[in-house]
This record gives C-alpha cells, sequence and structure tokens, in this order.
C-alpha cells in the first residue's frame, strides 16, 4: 500500500513540474505580424542590430554604431516613429506606434540573422533621438 501512494504521489509531482515548465526565452515582443526584408547594405552577417539600425536612420552604415551600447549616447526622448528603442545588447527603429507600448519597428538582426518589420513591445528599453 506503501509503495502504491509513493508512485502515485510521484506520478503527480512529475506530471505538475512538467505543467510549470516555461520556454527558455522570454521574449518581450509581440508577434501579430511582420514580414523579413533584405539584410542592410554594408552590415556584417552577424551581431549587425547596431549597424542596420544606422543604415535605416541616417541611410548607411556607421561602424561605432555598430555596437548597440554606443546607441546610449543619443539623448533620451519620447517614443516616436524614427526614434530608437534601445536596450543593452539590442537595437531597433520605431517605425508606427500600434498601441499599448507596442511599435510596428525595423529590426535588423532580430532572430535567426534576419531583418524584418514587425510589431514588437518597447518595454525594457530606452528611447533615443538619434538625430538629437
Amino acid at each position: 500500500m506503501l509503495k502504491t501512494v509513493l508512485a502515485a504521489a510521484l506520478a503527480v509531482l512529475c506530471l505538475a513540474s512538467n505543467a510549470e515548465a516555461r520556454p527558455r526565452h522570454h521574449h518581450r515582443h509581440v508577434a501579430t505580424f511582420g514580414r523579413v526584408v533584405a539584410h542592410p547594405i554594408g552590415c556584417p552577417p552577424v551581431s549587425f542590430c547596431g549597424c542596420g539600425a544606422a543604415v535605416r536612420v541616417f541611410g548607411h552604415s556607421i561602424r561605432k554604431l555598430w555596437l548597440a551600447a554606443n546607441w546610449f549616447h543619443f539623448p533620451r526622448t519620447a517614443p516616436a516613429p524614427g526614434m530608437v528603442a534601445v536596450r543593452r545588447h539590442h537595437v531597433f527603429v520605431l517605425e508606427a506606434r500600434l498601441g499599448r507600448g507596442v511599435w510596428r519597428v525595423y529590426d535588423a538582426n532580430s532572430g535567426h540573422h534576419l531583418t524584418r518589420v514587425h510589431a514588437r513591445s518597447i518595454a525594457g528599453f530606452a528611447i533615443v533621438n538619434p538625430f538629437g
């Protein structure tokens, strides 16, 4: 009888732990739509979000902006089209407000080394003015 109770308790515990399993990555972006666009001209094949943002904003690659953290040198501002969302390892360009903190963005190196225009939350990002 004790073995049966222990086996049942172990089975319940295993099932409960699987129900609580969570994905490894916790992305805050919203995937309501999106399209893959061409790789930004003049940018490396990997780690190119900063380069891609520079191409989108300024029309050409700017080597010092390849590092996402260097975008923090621009002044902080309110979210608006043409402004840039930045955090320690990623940047993207805001294009249009969709509501509730979600924007249509130009997102170079948005995953799997692809550049996308898609809906994304700006939660957790600082917004900077690249023209300021």
